[in-house]
């Protein structure tokens, strides 16, 4: 690329000195996690996609680095005082195994509905956790309290220049591993992660006469950052559910808007839907553990939100999943690619009718998972009965076979997802 046409930033925080210095101090630390090829990937957007593999990062994620170049920071003053974090899961982690390595005590708070394994790893690493509330807000409130009453020194997960320049050492990484990338993918929440990557990235391709696009996706019931670069300062939202609660932020950081709206070319927005559809192709396709949160890049791929140029680097930011909402997100990655249906049929009360639409369904090749049949169904005329049929088939074009295989019998299905 002709040097002469490579844009400049305005420099907005930590500089490219900055995340060299943050990746100096993560040596030994954090791993260098692998940059994986996806074929599939590939083939769908139409260019090169490898990934960033942060769920293979220690403590399942990315905010390690964070975390811990904040921390090593501290005074010894300070250190002695212990460090206190509010979190409903990878901020703790990265937190709690920081603290261990540097010696310092570590309290953190969180939800009491925090995940199981999120916080038996946290407790493993030795930090002392707090359970309170029932979402983010109260744990935030007492973090707070905890740090004024007792001196501990706050780590937040994502508003701070040294958590930034941890964050921001995978984009050095991307560019070491992928020298020729083009376009690199990111998930935001607060705006971290994103903030320490489009920075460190557009900083050193400036240096060599480069141009990067830099996508940042965000989950559409918790997307704070499209409004917000709309308004032209962080504006706060109101977070719907979503199965995305690593990025479930309803407010984005102060320094990290103002980094992504210098630095950040695009943001999108994807569904839960999309997002359950990409861990069942990393799973399946890419043999990858991935949570929600760290998905939504590759759902934004598959969802066709991404216009890529060149070879694309998508971040998988943490491979933290329960193993409950992994069951249920793998029903909805597989109804939503067409492989999972739930159907209701209408049938006259009189024998047989069960095994008659078995044997149609079974004709088509279509595998029954779960039957009820009842009496006692919305909308029934008293002389019928509702038979509801879970069953799996090979996509979408195979279910509307099966739906259509039903419908020249004279039923009439409903496709409940």
């Amino acid at each position: 690329m002709n040097p002469s046409k490579a844009k400049t930033h305005a420099v907005v925080g930590p500089t490219l000195d900055d995340f060299y210095s943050a990746q100096a101090t993560l040596a030994g630390v954090a791993q260098e996690t692998p940059v994986e090829l996806s074929r599939y990937l590939s083939e769908v957007l139409g260019q090169r996609v490898s990934m960033k593999c942060e769920n293979l990062q220690r403590t399942g994620s990315y905010k390690i680095r964070g975390a811990y170049n904040r921390m090593s920071k501290l005074t010894p003053e300070e250190r002695a005082k212990g460090v206190v974090a509010a979190s409903a899961g990878n901020h703790a982690q990265g937190v709690a195994f920081a603290a261990r390595e540097l010696g310092i005590k570590a309290t953190i708070f969180t939800p009491v509905g925090v995940a199981l394994p999120k916080l038996q790893a946290t407790r493993a690493y030795g930090a002392e956790v707090v359970l309170s509330g029932h979402n983010i807000i109260e744990p935030l409130k007492k973090a707070q309290e905890f740090a004024e009453s007792t001196g501990a020194i706050r780590i937040p997960p994502f508003d701070h220049p040294d958590v930034i320049a941890g964050q921001g050492t995978v984009g050095l990484e991307i560019l070491a591993q992928v020298p020729d990338v083009a376009t690199v993918i990111v998930p935001i929440g607060g705006g971290g992660l994103m903030a320490g990557v489009s920075s460190a990235i557009k900083q050193k391709a400036a240096e060599e006469g480069k141009e990067i696009r830099v996508i940042g996706v965000q989950a559409e019931n918790a997307a704070a950052y499209p409004p917000s670069l709309k308004a032209g300062h962080p504006v706060e939202v109101t977070v719907g559910s979503t199965i995305c609660d690593g990025i479930a932020v309803q407010k984005p950081g102060t320094l990290n808007f103002d980094i992504i709206e210098e630095m950040v070319d695009e943001v999108v927005t994807v569904s839960d839907d999309d997002t359950a559809r990409a861990i069942l192709v990393l799973l399946e396709r890419a043999k990858m553990v991935v949570e929600p949160a760290g998905a939504v890049g590759v759902a934004a791929i598959l969802a066709g939100k991404i216009k890529a140029t060149g070879p694309t680097v998508v971040i998988l930011s943490g491979g933290n999943i329960d193993p409950m909402i992994m069951e249920r997100v793998i029903s909805r990655g597989m109804a939503g690619a067409g492989r999972y249906m739930k159907m209701r049929i209408p049938l006259p009360d009189r024998p047989g009718q069960l095994a008659e639409t078995s044997k149609i369904v079974a004709d088509q090749n279509a595998n029954v998972v779960e039957v009820l049949h009842t009496r006692h169904g919305t909308g029934l005329q008293i002389s019928q009965v509702e038979l509801e049929l879970h069953i799996e088939t090979r996509g979408p074009e195979h279910a509307e076979q099966v739906l259509q295989a039903l419908r020249d019998h004279g039923y009439e299905p409903r496709v409940d997802f």
